[in-house]
């Protein structure tokens, strides 16, 4: 989950319109776009090999079906896969990330099947890679997608709500265990509030609390987040501090700051970036960074290109 923008926006399918797709087929109510999210970088990771290495992040095809069935509702649905892996050559190959299909009336969406639960819309954290050892959020530590969920979104004027509940599934030993998550958002002009709560039942109870200002030359963000840790008397919290430069119209810089603290131990990150994108072309990108942790042995150094449509 890389956050890579301060401005609200719930990037999924149901709401928006975007114009980050091609449109295969349109007509007869049956609407069929692609969309890809491709990403190669050259990296020196020093939490794996601790060598120059090429990766991958992601090479993702978003397959998008909609049905107009009134000028209110419509059905749709998404197979999303990612093939990072089989460029890596490891045996798993290509990867199903979402497939689900759901219903939309007005503003209000109801989904069934594979996708990220509510809680993974949390958070201001903007790294391409988390620093060594890191995570976004107590959400992301404890658990951001699952294969049986149910999730509604409701796109209001006033406010925006996800409420998902990952069913507990007894013969998929990957996704044993439920959960359920809220997210609410609300945009007042420049200042954007949310607020999340995840019950995941085998685990921990968690909730977190975000704010970001766009001041025009600087956007600034903050989030923290802490989990209550069951059947012990352990919590484990994280907070993250961010700034994005607009140094020009094409060019941004971000300096960011994360620290989780699990009562035991306490560990802080920091990490860096630069991106440019082509003045004719938004989605054409070049960016740079370097990040490094308490729990790295050394600093976490990346350069790359990611393309979208």
């Amino acid at each position: 989950m890389n956050k890579k923008a301060l401005a609200l926006a719930i990037s999924t399918i149901i709401f928006s319109q975007t114009p980050i797709a091609a449109t295969i087929y349109d007509g007869d109510g049956l609407t069929y776009k692609l969309k890809g999210d491709w990403q190669v970088q050259l990296r020196d990771n020093a939490s794996k090999s601790q060598e120059l290495d090429v990766e991958f992040d992601d090479l993702e095809l978003k397959n998008t079906v909609t049905y107009e069935l009134n000028d209110n509702l419509q059905v749709f649905g998404q197979l999303d896969f990612s093939f990072d892996r089989a460029a890596e050559n490891r045996q798993s190959g290509d990867k199903l990330e979402e497939a689900y299909l759901g219903l939309k009336y007005n503003q209000v969406a109801f989904r069934v099947g594979k996708m990220n639960t509510s809680g993974d819309e949390f958070g201001v954290e903007s790294a391409y890679e988390k620093p060594a050892g890191m995570n976004e959020d107590q959400f992301e530590a404890n658990v951001d997608a699952g294969d049986d969920v149910l999730r509604i979104d409701a796109d209001f004027d006033l406010v925006y709500i996800s409420i998902s509940h990952e069913l507990e599934s007894k013969g998929n030993t990957s996704q044993s265990d439920q959960s359920t998550d809220l997210f609410i958002t609300k945009d007042f002009d420049k200042l954007a509030l949310a607020a999340a709560y995840q019950a995941y039942e085998n685990n921990a109870n968690s909730w977190g609390v975000s704010a970001q200002y766009d001041a025009g030359f600087i956007n600034l963000g903050a989030d923290y987040s802490i989990s209550d840790i069951k059947n012990s008397d352990r919590n484990e919290a994280t907070y993250n501090l961010v700034a994005v430069f607009e140094v020009t119209q094409t060019t941004s810089l971000v300096v960011g700051y994360v620290n989780v603290d699990d009562d035991i131990d306490n560990a802080d990150a920091w990490y860096t970036n630069v991106s440019y994108t082509f003045p004719n072309q938004k989605n054409v990108r070049l960016f740079a960074e370097v990040s490094d942790s308490d729990l790295g042995d050394q600093a976490d150094i990346l350069a790359g290109m990611q393309l979208k449509f």
